[in-house]
């Protein structure tokens, strides 16, 4: 076990991102007896491989993720709870609305990021399909030129290989991310996350308001750019708690403001 959370967590993205090069291996390796132009044995294996690989993949994923937000999100919840509350001179206590707002963050975090992993699951499932239905009917058709066959089994390996690029996370709008990059931003934000989550908490629990937003000296508010920038400024624990970061890999840290009003 290591002694720095943040060590924690870039294990664990590291873990993570790890996860995914079996997968991708098994991938190159069918795409590579596609290659050869011949429905052969090696083939055969390589797709059986691929569909344990699959199977891997997604024990593997559950575990590194079910860990991280079962472990360090709770640990890190619970660091910032107790230090904010020590903060106002007050005693932490696991009351049952902390056990509930912790109960929520852990579900919503290891949702969040199993879905990136379904997402490459049902990719995964689709790549073997058509690799299966290539095998079986484009590399006989191929065959029978053989002069240019060669050249069509590679570019139907190609093909696959740009259709189905299980090394990336795809985003909604299309974007895809490297998978180790892709994991350390995850991680990062969701560990931030809970972070800000246990000082807001513990600000709902004692009445307080408002909290002093400390930041990066160029962060905008809501994003990155956002001109209404961050640092520096007093929140309100709602508008906080909506905006616990702006962008992934924030430094957004709040500080609890017990002598302001509400009505500030």
């Amino acid at each position: 076990m290591t002694d720095s959370p943040r060590a924690d967590a870039e294990q664990a993205a590291d873990d993570l991102g790890t996860a995914w090069q079996p997968l991708a291996a098994a991938q190159a390796a069918v795409l590579t007896a596609l290659a050869a132009g011949r429905r052969t044995a090696r083939l055969a294996s390589a797709l059986a491989e691929f569909t344990e690989a699959i199977r891997t993949f997604h024990h593997t994923v559950d575990a590194v993720i079910g860990d991280f937000a079962h472990r360090e999100v709770a640990r890190r919840y619970e660091e910032a709870a107790r230090a904010a509350t020590a903060g106002i001179g007050r005693t932490f206590e696991w009351t049952p609305t902390h056990q509930d707002t912790l109960r929520a963050l852990t579900a919503d975090t290891y949702s969040d990021l199993l879905r990136r992993a379904q997402e490459t699951v049902r990719t995964s499932g689709a790549f073997y399909r058509a690799a299966r239905a290539a095998a079986r009917h484009d590399l006989p058709l191929l065959a029978v030129g053989r002069a240019t066959a060669p050249t069509g089994a590679r570019a139907l390996a190609d093909r696959l290989a740009s259709t189905y690029q299980l090394d990336r996370v795809v985003y909604r709008n299309g974007t895809r991310m490297p998978v180790q990059a892709w994991a350390e931003a995850a991680l990062h934000t969701r560990a931030a996350v809970a972070t800000n989550t246990g000082t807001l908490a513990v600000a709902r629990e004692h009445g307080i308001s408002h909290v002093e937003v400390s930041d990066g000296y160029d962060c905008g508010w809501t994003s990155h750019p956002d001109p209404d920038k961050a640092t520096r400024t007093l929140r309100s624990v709602e508008e906080a708690a909506e905006w616990p970061i702006s962008h992934p890999r924030c430094n957004r840290g709040f500080r609890l403001q017990p002598d302001i009003s509400p009505e500030a």
